[in-house]
């Protein structure tokens, strides 16, 4: 979120599913955000922004990783069992 101009305000959002739930909770953030500027002709712009677009591939040994930071006893799990998750 950056301003563009003067009373406008440009919102880029890497995906649909990022504008979904930011479009959630927006009405309530902006209309805050505009009594506490003082300003109510502010103009919200959305713009898709598919340069920031990480694309993380999840592995199993990424998702077994995942769940031994929820549950650090996995990780005694699988050094006394040696999963193989290749």
């Amino acid at each position: 979120m950056f301003k563009s101009a003067e009373n406008q305000i440009t919102v880029s959002y890497p995906s649909d599913s990022a504008k979904v739930e930011f479009d959630k909770i927006s009405g309530e953030f902006f209309n805050h955000f505009k009594r506490k500027v003082h300003n109510y002709s502010i103009e919200i712009e959305y713009k898709r922004d598919f340069e920031n677009l990480k694309v993380e591939v999840m592995t199993k040994r990424k998702i077994f990783e995942k769940f031994i930071e929820k549950n650090p006893l996995l990780k005694d799990l699988d050094d006394l069992m040696r999963f193989d998750l290749t």
